[in-house]
């Protein structure tokens, strides 16, 4: 494994102006507070980062300005998210070019692939880079798909993947991925997108965590992952019980796209801290106003954060 990748590694959040362009100087200012919050790594354009909103300029645009302010402090991984390998690889390369310590990449979508169809495209995507590999494992956002365990771990023993970035919710799933990964001899580094249940995806084996909710309070999961490494679980679960607390900013917004409900959420507590300047959505999602904002911010002021 390739304890580059282990630890606090949040899924960056990409910054607006009020007109809808991306804020590149806003995401200096989101890189700081990061680092400065004690983060392992960066994991630019996932779902946090609205990858899928913004074009191959504006993701090349973000990749740039992140190698630049990042100065080679912590690993930069980037999300290659397209629907075939051929276009992942084109995607991965520039990120390559540009700088980046791995790539992330889904399993393909809108495309109908099977089981080995899905591994010969990671099997593509890794011989045509020279950076590690990540599988992000997101069914919500792939037909429903599941990466599966057996497939995981083979293509982590051929040195294909490097890992998994996994965000399927399936807690039993990724169980067996752990077990299965450890009798393997550990050939994957395992990251967990959970943002509630951190403390109990370290103690079964996580060897590192990808929360968005980070973006808001990267110290409290820079914590939570130090205080796991010493085996202090009661620790552990005084910090979630205080993550969970403000990470109830996702459950205000009602009747809104999952992306306005979280991600907009999150921006809008970073906009209340002082950390971007507007918390303008990618076209067409609309920012959180009113009611909703007014409620997200008082939770965050309530937790301290303000």
């Amino acid at each position: 494994m390739d304890t580059r990748f282990t630890g606090l590694i949040p899924p960056v959040v990409t910054p607006f102006t009020q007109d809808g362009s991306v804020d590149l100087a806003g995401l200096d200012r989101v890189i700081e507070h990061l680092i400065a919050g004690g983060v392992n790594g960066l994991f630019l354009l996932g779902s946090s980062g609205e990858t899928a909103y913004l074009t191959d300029a504006e993701r090349d645009a973000i990749i740039e300005r992140a190698i630049t302010t990042t100065a080679g402090r912590v690993p930069v991984l980037t999300g290659a998210i397209d629907t075939t390998a051929n276009r992942v690889i084109e995607q991965a390369r520039r990120a390559q070019a540009l700088g980046v310590d791995a790539v992330v990449a889904t399993c393909p979508f809108y495309a109908i692939n099977d089981a080995v169809e899905i591994a010969d495209h990671f099997r593509a995507i890794a011989a045509a880079i020279d950076v590690p590999l990540f599988a992000y494992d997101v069914p919500v956002r792939l037909n429903g798909v599941k990466l599966g365990c057996d497939l995981l771990v083979q293509l982590g023993r051929e040195g294909v993947l490097a890992g998994v970035k996994d965000s399927s919710g399936d807690d039993v799933a990724f169980r067996r991925l752990v077990a299965a990964n450890e009798a393997a001899g550990h050939p994957l580094a395992l990251l967990t997108g959970h943002e509630c249940v951190v403390d109990g995806m370290l103690l079964l084996g996580s060897d590192g965590v990808v929360p968005g909710y980070a973006n808001v309070d990267p110290r409290s999961y820079a914590d939570i992952w130090q205080v796991a490494q010493r085996g202090d679980w009661e620790e552990a679960r005084r910090i979630q019980d205080r993550i969970c607390a403000g990470f109830e900013i996702v459950y205000v917004p009602q009747g809104r796209s999952g992306d306005a409900s979280g991600i907009g959420a999150f921006k809008t507590a970073m906009q209340a801290i002082g950390i971007i300047d507007t918390n303008t959505m990618a076209f067409p999602v609309k920012a959180l106003q009113g009611d909703a904002k007014d409620r997200v911010v008082a939770i965050v002021r309530e937790q301290g954060l303000i």
